[in-house]
């Protein structure tokens, strides 16, 4: 971790409800860090449905391997997450852990080894002491408690300086359910169909199929649409799991993701996902903005997308912003690159609400004061009009600064 919160963190932190049916405790088992957690273990009382979306990366990790092997089950009864070590790159000896560590918390919680999830996060390539978990798991079992998600979101910090959680509530059929997330995540985020790592859990009585279908949607929009520094990590994971607590009180089952009752769920969702993938920016490695951008005027959205990271993912649009500079032409730049269709003639830039750039040129009323005033915001929106059509998207990221170098140049020192 770093040893000061990063200056975008938020001024208080939501009061997050206990969930039925989970519980939740943390350990310290040394992986890496002496005299903090550095082991989550997530109970469920009965199996609980779940879902997942985990790094497109050739290079997964064996935690990820073993999570996407037992997800066509449905069904969990526990989780592992360990901060320190990666688990990734490990050969033979990275599935020997994930097998250890997957029988260790199924005797500890009396559930089978299909029913465990594992993710593991820190430095990638050294082979992880899994005996280290046998030793605290059986405890932690016993000692789980309902009322545990901020000091949970803790255990699985890295270089995060603060823990990320959110909770939301809807209803289904007239029934309240609430939703529950963590998140960890600081730098090597840029990912591709989940994050670093990010554990949602809701009361409602919802099948897997359902889960996975929202989930894979809610994604998009949310985890998918931010980046720190273009890198995208083996071990990204995201799961999602239902207890089905709010059964007892008179919630129907829901089965099919395209179910009515499911709206306001499907909403209260999709605004957890954001608000998780927000915060993970906004702890973004030695960030001090966060920038906001959008895309409007794309050949489609798939095209603006592409083009809002390629701006995002600009060392030289991040540097700029690090140091307040409404240096405009970076973002003429990094649209030009992308790949997609563009008429600089007809390309419009705002930092904030003041128009900098239109018709290939800059504005005729441009102030460089008012530009640079935008600058100096932590929390910075960068609009981009290509006035070619209806494609549309927004992307966040944060500055590029020189404690992003030395947080990375000693890491795993």
């Amino acid at each position: 971790m770093s040893g000061s919160v990063s200056p975008l963190a938020p001024k208080s932190f939501v009061s997050m409800p206990a969930l039925r049916g989970v519980r939740m405790t943390t350990a310290s088992a040394g992986i890496k860090y002496k005299n903090r957690t550095d082991v989550l273990l997530m109970v469920f009382d009965k199996p609980a449905a779940v879902a997942g979306v985990f790094t497109r990366s050739k290079c997964p990790s064996a935690p990820v391997d073993f999570c996407r092997s037992n997800l066509p089950h449905g069904s969990a009864r526990a989780v592992v997450v360990n901060s320190g070590n990666a688990n990734a790159f490990t050969g033979l000896k990275g599935r020997q852990a994930t097998e250890l560590t997957a029988k260790s918390a199924a005797a500890a919680v009396g559930c089978g080894e299909s029913e465990v999830y594992l993710a593991s996060t820190g430095v990638i390539g050294e082979p992880l002491d899994a005996t280290k978990f046998a030793g605290v798991l059986d405890t932690m079992a016993k000692d789980a408690t309902s009322d545990f998600w901020f000091e949970a979101a803790k255990a699985i910090m890295t270089t995060d300086t603060y823990p990320k959680v959110a909770t939301r509530s809807a209803e289904i059929g007239g029934v309240k359910v609430t939703i529950n997330g963590i998140a960890k995540g600081a730098g090597m985020i840029a990912p591709d169909m989940a994050t670093m790592l990010s554990f949602v859990v809701t009361d409602a009585d919802i099948s897997s199929a359902a889960l996975q279908a929202m989930l894979s949607e809610g994604v998009g929009p949310s985890f998918n649409s931010m980046t720190v520094d273009s890198d995208t990590s083996t071990s990204d994971t995201l799961m999602l799991f239902a207890t089905g607590a709010a059964a007892a009180d008179g919630q129907a089952h829901i089965e099919r993701a395209d179910d009515p009752k499911l709206a306001a769920f499907r909403t209260a969702l999709n605004e957890l996902l954001k608000d998780l993938a927000i915060q993970v920016v906004r702890d973004g490695e030695g960030a001090t903005k966060m920038l906001e951008i959008t895309v409007t005027g794309a050949e489609n959205d798939a095209a603006a997308k592409r083009i809002a990271l390629s701006i995002a993912n600009s060392p030289l649009v991040k540097t700029a912003a690090a140091g307040e500079d409404a240096n405009w032409g970076r973002v003429v730049m990094a649209v030009g690159k992308a790949g997609e269709m563009a008429d600089r003639d007809k390309l419009a830039i705002w930092f904030g609400d003041v128009r900098v750039a239109v018709n290939g040129e800059r504005d005729a009323s441009y102030s460089e004061e008012a530009a640079s005033n935008v600058m100096k915001q932590q929390d910075i929106p960068v609009k981009v009009d290509l006035g070619l059509g209806n494609g549309r998207a927004t992307v966040w990221t944060c500055d590029l600064t020189k404690e992003y170098v030395a947080i990375n140049g000693d890491y795993r020192s």
